[in-house]
């Protein structure tokens, strides 16, 4: 029974990452991972976009999409707390919450420490006993924590540094249980750049923007003790960001990001011959090379190993396009779209939103309108609460 639940649960994390409308045909072949949640994107104004964030003007979100942003961030500090409830069209208690923030260091204005909370709840999960009758009552969750770290190497470019704890608790024991499950813990670190500049087009100075970031390269993470471990969504997110102002207090940001997860394959029986001996052996021996390998060495084997060649190693790309319109900073109006292969995942999906920002606090909120009509993922809302240090300075600074 354990093994049962188990692994219902882990269908219902795939739920949030793979949508399965082409699961019946033999070329669907995601990349498979551990703790999908961490690929869920945090913050309503990114999402609002189609997920993009590797370029765009820094926030208190920016831990997820590009930490080395923050040393370019025009606040002395932010924190934000974001709520998104998953797959409300299926259930309507599993949710993700996000604590994000940030502080700048000395009086030089080039360098940040950061943070983030993450906590992606599966709600209530009902199980039972051998006998028929009620079981446990359980509440599985994933959580991460990191501190990150960016500086300016220039006037135009920064780097930043980000370490994290995982724990995924989507085990459980029972006493009449052969095979114990526990709680899964696993690090990773992440490392990003950044370069701004601001060419000047006709009489008008805009800003060109280019981001990078490679998050989740560490440890494997198991809930049986070490056997049948998974890899962590290794992932290389490349992005670029242009904005022009339309008139006075009015501008306009084009982006566009592209991701590929820097994980290898698993091997499946329909790419052998799996009627003989000899492709029943070499799938056995790929798939152990593939359970053995290392985090390190699979980023490298990440690119080539696809069984359909450059054509599916370009099917593992996804991209998202998006827009931002601001009014005096203090008005947002968002749109993206968010793509990903049909054979890998068919996460396709129109992002939108709008923003309001005063000295102290922006809220901003995002809905995701998904192309296929049978996504889980179809009418998702995010909601995100921003307080910004400088503006609650002045009001106390007013106060005394």
């Amino acid at each position: 029974m354990k093994r049962i639940v188990k692994k219902l649960i882990v269908a219902v994390m795939a739920l949030a990452a793979v949508a399965p409308a082409y699961a019946q045909k033999d070329e669907f072949n995601p990349v498979q991972t551990g703790t999908n949640s961490l690929n869920i994107a945090p913050d309503a104004r990114a999402a609002a976009m189609g997920d993009l964030g590797a370029a765009t003007d820094p926030d208190a979100n920016s831990q997820y999409w590009n930490p080395s942003k923050y040393a370019f961030a025009y606040s002395q500090g932010a924190f934000s707390l974001s709520y998104t409830p998953w797959l409300r069209k299926l259930v309507n208690d599993i949710f993700l919450a996000n604590l994000a923030g940030y502080y700048k260091l000395g009086s030089n204005d080039n360098q940040a420490l950061s943070a983030s909370l993450r906590y992606f709840s599966l709600g209530e999960v009902n199980t039972t006993n051998v006998d028929g009758g009620s079981g446990q009552s359980l509440n599985p969750y994933e959580l991460s924590f990191d501190i990150g770290y960016s500086r300016k190497l220039s006037e135009k470019f920064s780097m930043g540094v980000v370490f994290r704890y995982i724990y995924s608790d989507l085990g459980f024991s029972t006493s009449y249980a052969g095979d114990q499950s526990t709680g899964a813990s696993a690090f990773s670190a992440d490392i990003s750049g950044y370069y701004t500049t601001f060419p000047v087009i006709g009489r008008n100075e805009c800003q060109w923007s280019w981001g990078w970031n490679i998050s989740n390269i560490g440890t494997k993470i198991s809930y049986d003790h070490g056997n049948q471990p998974a890899f962590l969504p290794t992932n290389l997110r490349l992005g670029t960001n242009f904005t022009f102002p339309l008139a006075d207090y009015h501008n306009l940001s084009i982006g566009l990001d592209l991701n590929k997860l820097l994980v290898p394959t698993m091997p499946r029986e329909a790419d052998y011959d799996m009627d003989t001996t000899e492709g029943q052996v070499e799938y056995a021996e790929a798939l152990d090379k593939w359970e053995n390998m290392s985090p390190i060495t699979g980023i490298f084997k990440s690119f080539g190993d696809a069984p359909g060649g450059f054509k599916e190693e370009l099917r593992e790309i996804t991209f998202s396009l998006g827009a931002e319109y601001s009014y005096n900073d203090q008005f947002f109006v968002r749109a993206g779209y968010f793509y990903e292969n049909q054979y890998k995942g068919n996460r396709q999906y129109f992002g939108m939103g709008a923003g309001f920002s005063l000295n102290v606090v922006r809220l901003d909120a995002s809905y995701m309108l998904a192309t296929a009509q049978t996504s889980p993922l179809d009418q998702t809302l995010r909601f995100t609460l921003t307080f910004d240090l400088d503006g609650l300075k002045d009001i106390l600074g007013r106060r005394r």
